[in-house]
């Protein structure tokens, strides 16, 4: 019932800070996934007889691939997959049945907020135990396995059928396909006050959920409409499709633009909130106001005791290092500890593993807790309608208080992307050049190619990221992102500290101008990217 299949390598299988992202044609190449695959399964150890999470965000190729990861598990010595009904698990709902049901990882297939489709593109990434991104470690090691693999062992099976829960077989393999939404729902509950937060909905309170037609949709009409009582239509786009509706599905000010005229413009609900492709990443919004990434982790870490999850107090709170300083200082004033990051969340499990935090997060739209070991755009949701329901205060009023007690730290994002690789390499080679000589000028007194020394198991990540210090709490951070699929994305994050009442009010863009200004000179953005202004500010 196994067979093993003759291969050969196929070049590029290097995974990124979040899996293997490639369009759907890459992969669609014949043996492209199953070489992937089988480089993951070789480059395991002890995981014989164990059991294996598999599911993904429904996009296109989603339940292809499911069929085959479900094959290939059984010929290489698992005893037992649970996969998602019709294939689909959230990738937060993923690191939790990981970790519920002590598996030894999960296969999930998503390119998380980039578009789906025919076109669109696909990715495949593994979780650990723990229930996180694997560590450069292992992604290491696949990538080299990727680069020598002769063949492939896959398992002469009937197609599961997914659509029916329960028990079936594989190969003599155990496959469990569960309910994608009752687990996650089941932890949400014994997180917040959904007592609280009912109170509140009763009170006249509404809200608009964009699922961005992706994986959220499912748990947002279950949890928020179904168990919290919010009506009917309160979740938009909450049905899975495999090319999003056509949309892309990120949560921004962009590409969530209906939403945010309904709730920023109009003032049609008390509070907005979207979720991503695989629903790891959240926009939170109230009327008339854009809550950034960075404050909203900084404000939940502030009120993080109103919830009965977090009600004891939290441990520390870590943040990647191009996200604001602004969590920074509530854990000052906690007296909790605070932990800099390089991007990408597999950096964060080292920390929650041992204690060290209990929230963190990205400006990228990523917030979490110790809860899982991935992003959790629900999660950030719920957290802010239960301390709504406690505080009764609209999102703008507990935003503002927020700024009055802490300082305003105004920050944005600006991305050119789709830029020739090579020219954002030297662009950054560049400005590693220039470090020295920026010393001291332009009121910068720290210039680095930021590195991290992991506090918990020693390891050093290097070159992740241009920092840009300035005396006056100023920053100006380069970096190139890896979660593309074509050419490279230049991100610049400007940040800088007001702490002045009276000035919290200003136009974000405007506070930032001399800043953008000197982010474009030092660099020579236009000169090596033939790009005069970014793509997308947020």
């Amino acid at each position: 019932m196994i067979r093993t299949i003759t291969t050969k390598p196929h070049a590029g299988q290097k995974p990124g800070t979040s899996g293997l992202r490639k369009k759907v044609h890459v992969f669609q190449q014949p043996d492209y996934v199953e070489t992937f695959l089988q480089s993951i399964f070789d480059s395991l150890e002890g995981h014989g007889g164990g059991a294996l999470v598999i599911g993904g965000d429904g996009r296109y190729f989603n339940a292809e691939v499911v069929q085959t990861a479900i094959r290939m598990a059984a010929a290489n010595g698992v005893g037992r997959v649970l996969v998602g009904q019709n294939g689909l698990l959230s990738t937060p709902a993923a690191s939790h049945l990981i970790r519920k049901y002590r598996a030894f990882g999960g296969i999930i297939l998503s390119a998380s907020h980039n578009p789906g489709g025919p076109d669109g593109d696909f990715g495949i990434k593994f979780n650990i135990a723990n229930g996180g991104p694997a560590p450069e470690k292992l992604t290491d090691a696949v990538f080299r396995r990727t680069g020598m693999i002769t063949s492939y062992r896959i398992a002469e099976s009937q197609p599961v059928d997914l659509q029916r829960l329960g028990e079936h077989s594989c190969g003599g393999m155990r496959v469990s396909v569960v309910d994608p939404v009752r687990d996650y729902a089941e932890l949400m509950q014994s997180l917040f006050d959904f007592d609280a937060m009912r109170s509140l909905i009763r009170s006249g309170f509404t809200m608009s959920f964009d699922a961005m037609s992706a994986i959220t949709g499912p748990y947002a009409h279950h949890i928020l409409e179904d168990m919290l009582g919010f009506p009917p239509g309160t979740v938009m786009n909450g049905t899975p499709l495999a090319d999003f509706g056509g949309h892309h599905p990120d949560p921004n000010l962009v590409h969530a633009k209906t939403l945010a005229d309904r709730v920023l413009t109009r003032g049609e609900a008390d509070f907005g909130a979207a979720s991503d492709g695989d629903g790891d990443r959240n926009l939170i919004l109230g009327r008339g106001i854009y809550v950034t990434p960075s404050d909203s982790l900084a404000i939940l870490a502030a009120n993080a005791q109103l919830t009965p999850g977090y009600a004891k107090g939290l441990a520390g709170i870590a943040r990647s290092m191009p996200t604001s300083t602004a969590a920074d200082r509530v854990a000052g004033r906690l007296g909790i500890p605070s932990f800099e990051t390089p991007t990408g969340w597999k950096f964060f499990g080292n920390l929650l593993d041992a204690g060290l935090i209990s929230l963190c997060g990205e400006e990228s739209f990523g917030t979490s807790s110790s809860h899982v070991r991935e992003k959790d755009g629900l999660w950030a949701v719920l957290m802010w309608l239960n301390i709504l329901a406690v505080r009764r205060k609209s999102v703008a009023e507990i935003v503002q208080a927020h700024w009055r007690e802490f300082g305003r730290n105004f920050y944005s994002r600006h991305d050119y992307e789709s830029v020739n690789a090579e020219a954002a390499e030297q662009l950054m080679d560049s400005l590693r050049d220039k470090l020295p000589a920026l010393m001291g000028n332009h009121g910068i007194t720290q210039a680095d190619d930021f590195a991290y020394d992991d506090p918990v198991d020693g390891s050093r990540s290097e070159s992740q990221g241009i920092r840009l210090l300035f005396g006056d709490d100023a920053r100006i951070i380069y970096r190139l992102s890896g979660t593309g699929t074509e050419g490279a994305t230049l991100r610049v994050y400007l940040e800088c500290y007001e702490p002045d009442t009276h000035r919290h009010a200003l136009d974000t863009q405007q506070v930032l101008s001399r800043l953008i200004s000197l982010s474009h000179a030092l660099a020579d953005i236009e000169g090596h990217t033939g790009r005069a202004s970014p793509s997308v500010i947020t």
